[in-house]
């Protein structure tokens, strides 16, 4: 049986009806105000009940899929079994039925006016804006793949994502899930072919859906770095005659020492010496006959501890500005000096690649730490164990059994010589610096935390506050401000020479906080001290944080292994 092809006049009828009958088509399923045009439009037909040709089309095009009460209970029966306590709340129940009375209300009277697909992708919107607003996620399958909804026999499901869920975890993901953040939303969609290509891909599959791909870098936790004000310079103290290559504060935090190339120690009243004042200078201590690279203060005797590259290591009375002491067993010069914070210990490492333990009042050798290759060049003394961390410039970080006098653990992680190390006062976690980065670690087993990268130079000094401040100094005279807690980078600046010295002579030897961690003080190679402070006009709309930047900049490290 033929048909006759249509009129000119039917086909100039026919195009704008098919249009918009699609357009409305896609009102429907898409248009987030659709269910109060579905409200309006209902509410309207009950006082004239004419039939258009577009509704009687649409009626014709979109055949009925199933009950929609049933749907409904259904919908409802799936949320209690899934959020049992949500229908306990008052306020949820309240906005269940606000959402009733803004869908039109009519019950029965709607539900003959409107179609059956109408009808169900009102309730599906519902459902999804229900647990978009509430901010909770939905599964049609438990962790291992079962189905446990009530309407789980349809062969399609729409996948909608939000950002800010799919951030959170990955742990459905691994288990075969589509993954968290996920709004599954059943339907009828042959998903055969997607199947077939989920095997050929090997990628994990999920029966009667639609796999999402999710982003990579959604598995990156990104951490809130604090923000922190920037520093500037406010002090230049110009005394020695050579690099300036050791500080040290005293534990009344009054005064601080300083020891160069010239031989000699300095001892500045730190007060005059941030106001720049004339008498800043205290004394001068002679005796060294080399390079002073170490000074430490002793907090239960008025002593001051120095090491120099003349293989000496003195004690100086500060009562009488006397040496009352000499530490000899040395082979080589001595690079580094720290006192232990509750023995009598003195240790000391050097050039003879050893770390030799003292007894402060005996001037015997306890212990001589052997293992490292090369110079010792960085120490640092707990009261727990490991009592004791060397660095040496065979690029290894050795954690010592003080008891014992041997090594519980070697890092191995850099790959270039490791020169400063640096603990702050309220964790038991250290950070090492090198030419290749710094590098966090646990100070209880030397376990690996996180690569501070980013400042390209020898580090030759690092030192942190009580407030999360790190600070590390090159020998190019470059100098980086960290939060220790995540290690965001938020100030690199350069130091500046003093005039008459050449532009080479900038580089950072020795750094130090004060007790009070509001001043930092710098010993450099063009013969001067600095005092660095915070800025005080700076805030956090002044400088704001990049997080831009350091959320690329986790991504990437993420991806490494150190």
């Amino acid at each position: 049986m033929t048909t006759a092809a249509p009129t000119p006049s039917q086909q100039q009828q026919l195009a704008p009806l098919s249009a918009q009958t699609s357009l409305k088509r896609s009102r429907i399923l898409f248009d987030t105000s659709s269910s109060s045009t579905s409200s309006s439009t209902n509410k309207t037909s009950n006082k004239t009940t004419t039939t258009t040709p577009l509704a009687a089309a649409t009626q014709a095009f979109v055949p009925p899929l199933f009950d929609s009460q049933l749907h409904q209970q259904t919908i409802k029966r799936k949320i209690r079994l899934q959020y049992p306590n949500q229908f306990s709340n008052l306020a949820f129940q309240a906005e269940e039925n606000e959402l009733d009375a803004a869908d039109g209300g009519g019950g029965e009277k709607q539900s003959r006016k409107e179609t059956a697909t109408g009808r169900a992708v009102r309730e599906i919107r519902r459902e999804a804006l229900e647990r978009l607003r509430s901010g909770e996620d939905y599964y049609g399958d438990d962790a291992g793949g079962n189905n446990t909804s009530d309407v789980g026999a349809e062969e399609g499901r729409l996948v909608i994502h939000r950002e800010v869920d799919m951030r959170e975890s990955s742990s459905m993901n691994r288990q075969g899930g589509v993954g968290e953040g996920a709004l599954i939303i059943s339907g009828n969609n042959d998903n055969t072919t997607a199947t077939t290509n989920q095997q050929q891909k090997g990628q994990p599959i999920r029966s009667g859906g639609i796999l999402v791909k999710r982003d990579d870098d959604s598995n990156t936790t990104i951490p809130t770095p604090k923000w922190h004000a920037p520093w500037k310079l406010s002090t230049v103290l110009s005394s020695h005659l050579g690099w300036v290559r050791s500080i040290a504060f005293d534990p009344h935090n009054t005064m601080f020492a300083t020891g160069g190339n010239d031989r000699v120690i300095k001892i500045f009243d730190l007060a005059k010496a941030c106001v720049a004042s004339q008498d800043a200078l205290k004394i001068t201590l002679t005796g060294h006959i080399s390079p002073v690279r170490g000074l430490a203060f002793s907090e239960r005797h008025p002593y001051l501890f120095s090491a120099g590259e003349d293989k000496l290591v003195k004690c100086w009375d500060l009562e009488t500005n006397q040496v009352i002491r000499h530490y000899h067993g040395h082979l080589s010069g001595v690079f580094a000096l720290k006192l232990h914070p509750t023995l009598d210990l003195l240790v000391t490492g050097g050039r003879d690649a050893v770390a030799r333990v003292w007894d402060m009042r005996t001037k015997h050798q306890v212990h001589c730490l052997t293992g490292h290759d090369n110079t010792v060049g960085a120490l640092l003394t707990k009261s727990t164990d490991p009592q004791i961390i060397t660095g040496s410039y065979d690029s290894t970080i050795k954690l010592w059994d003080l008891a014992a006098g041997k090594c519980m653990t070697t890092l191995t992680h850099h790959k270039k010589s490791v020169r400063t190390l640096a603990m702050p006062s309220y964790e038991n976690t250290f950070v090492s610096g090198a030419a290749d980065s710094l590098k966090k670690w646990v100070g209880s087993d030397g376990r690996f935390i996180k690569s501070f990268t980013g400042h390209k130079g020898v580090i030759n000094a690092m030192a942190v506050n009580d407030d999360g401040v790190l600070m590390s100094g090159a020998d190019d005279g470059s100098m980086n401000f960290w939060d220790y807690n995540t290690g965001h980078c938020f100030q690199q600046s350069m130091t500046v020479a003093q005039p008459g010295s050449l532009d080479a002579e900038n580089g950072i030897f020795a750094a130090e906080f004060d007790l009070t961690g509001t001043r930092l003080i710098t010993c450099e190679a063009d013969k001067t001290i600095k005092i660095w402070k915070e800025d005080d006009h700076a805030s956090e709309l002044t400088h704001p944080i990049d997080m831009k930047n350091w959320r690329k900049k986790c991504i990437a490290e993420a991806k490494k292994r150190y």
